[in-house]
């Protein structure tokens, strides 16, 4: 057969890096994303884009390490590289502080993160109300830096990128062999997935270039991420809230327990809020489905559901979106040569 012809619907995190893979495994593809949005205007470009893992309930926790630990190898290689900077790529150290000492002490993932440590009694002489906490480094990306440079390593490979609503998957079974599914909270409606909802996030990105630690409390619902150029202040998990609308009150909150954090917030400047839906399920949807309409099939991957974990595993996850894209092509190519005989 011809070159096969793949469409990544959706352009967030999760469809650039998985068009990334899928060209570089497959070089030999014709690869184009579809998307109404792209960054600026994506769910990724509000992420906070840290590399601390969201545990997926219904997913094995080995697959789950593998994800992130190829993840991070994948980003600690660029955040060591010339275009670290261009990428939006650092490594940034801090604390994640309990007020009672969690059930897991060790997460799975304090092997892979660097000097993954319990907080001494000094370090927690800065948080009065907390009881325990982990010290470690981790990387950030910066995400619509990030983004970008994923857009122009795609553009180098060849990779078109349109802006397209796509309403029926179907709609595209003419011009593409594989559809691969990126569609975040979108998905909700482009295949009627009643196991995916929203969990809205408001965040605060502020000037405050003296902070250079992150902090987070042990459940994630407050934290205070370091970026390059502005630190991100968050935040909220408001389940099957579907509002894009910043809540001056919820930004007020956020930023009143953030300065519980570190007082010296208050004076931070240029505040800008920020409000994403983040697509949630119990476990990443990461599979392959093959469409039937009469005679006719549809080859499809899956790769969506990341909730807040996306920036921690969308190489992992990409990777492997990217092997069953090749298990797509493979049969294609055996009915191909079926056809044939």
């Amino acid at each position: 057969m011809a070159a096969p012809k793949v469409a990544v619907v959706g352009a967030g995190v999760i469809g650039l890096s998985t068009a990334l893979c899928i060209v570089e495994t497959y070089p030999s593809c014709s690869v184009t994303i579809l998307s109404e949005q792209f960054s600026p205007n994506t769910t990724s470009d509000v992420a906070a884009g840290m590399l601390i893992p969201h545990t997926y309930p219904g997913t094995p926790i080995h697959v789950q390490k593998q994800w992130f630990k190829e993840t991070f190898t994948d980003l600690f290689a660029i955040s060591n590289s010339g275009e670290a900077s261009e990428a939006g790529i650092h490594l940034v150290s801090g604390w994640q502080i309990f007020k009672n000492p969690p059930k897991e002490e060790l997460p799975f993932w304090s092997d892979v993160v660097l000097g993954f440590r319990p907080m001494s009694e000094a370090e927690l002489q800065k948080f009065p109300q907390h009881r325990f906490g982990q010290a470690f480094t981790t990387l950030k990306c910066d995400c619509p830096p990030y983004l970008l440079w994923l857009e122009k390593r795609l553009k180098a490979n060849g990779i078109q990128m349109c802006t397209r609503k796509v309403a029926d998957l179907w709609e595209l079974h003419s011009d593409y062999n594989v559809i691969v599914n990126c569609a975040g909270i979108g998905a909700h409606q482009l295949v009627g997935d009643e196991k995916l909802f929203p969990v809205r996030g408001q965040v605060l990105k502020v000037c405050a270039p003296w902070v250079k630690n992150f902090i987070r409390d042990g459940d994630g619902s407050t934290y205070i991420y370091p970026g390059i150029h502005r630190v991100t202040l968050g935040g909220t998990r408001e389940k099957e809230n579907w509002s894009l609308s910043p809540d001056p009150g919820t930004t007020k909150d956020i930023f009143d327990r953030c300065c519980s954090f570190e007082p010296s917030l208050r004076g931070a400047q240029d505040i800008e809020v920020k409000v994403g839906l983040r697509p949630a399920r119990q476990c990443v949807r990461l599979q392959r489905e093959v469409l039937r309409r009469g005679g006719v099939k549809l080859q499809m991957v899956h790769n969506y559901g990341h909730g807040s974990g996306g920036f921690s595993m969308h190489r992992g996850t990409a990777k492997e979106a990217a092997r069953l894209v090749g298990e797509c092509i493979a049969a294609l190519q055996g009915s191909s040569s079926r056809a044939k005989l």
